[in-house]
């Protein structure tokens, strides 16, 4: 997978950001084992509960267009620094994934850096871990 193209899809939706209370754009790009590749952008509201992350939702769409699993994420956030998923957006790329889904924490096509959910988030808890523990 050339990772340049989910990070050009990152930085796009990050421009479709709408982040009026934090100013704080994120994007991000994710491919699916189909080879489906979905953008999404950080959504704020007022309330700050309703919030979205840009990795959810990314995930979200693929999920509601009937992808099962992530391969990998790219997400964009400041241009100066690394901005990584938050714990929550973790535990989702998890819940669709598994410890070798790709994370593309970038600033630019060219300036970014990957490292596996593993990494990221070690010992997870999902449904398959739930299922595996069951039996």
């Amino acid at each position: 997978m050339e990772y340049k193209e989910l990070i050009r899809m990152a930085l796009d939706y990050r421009k479709r950001s709408y982040s009026p209370y934090s100013n704080f754009k994120v994007g991000a790009g994710v491919l699916f084992t189909s080879g489906k590749i979905y953008g999404g952008c950080n959504i704020e509201n007022a309330a700050f509960g309703p919030t979205n992350c840009a990795e959810r939702t990314a995930i979200f769409k693929g999920i509601s267009e009937g992808e099962t699993r992530i391969e990998a994420i790219a997400v964009v956030g400041s241009l100066e620094e690394y901005t990584y998923p938050c714990g929550v957006c973790r535990q989702v790329i998890s819940e669709f994934g598994d410890q070798n889904v790709k994370v593309i924490i970038a600033k630019s096509e060219e300036d970014y850096i990957v490292k596996s959910m593993g990494e990221i988030l070690p010992g997870t808890f999902t449904k398959v871990d739930l299922e595996n523990n069951n039996k």
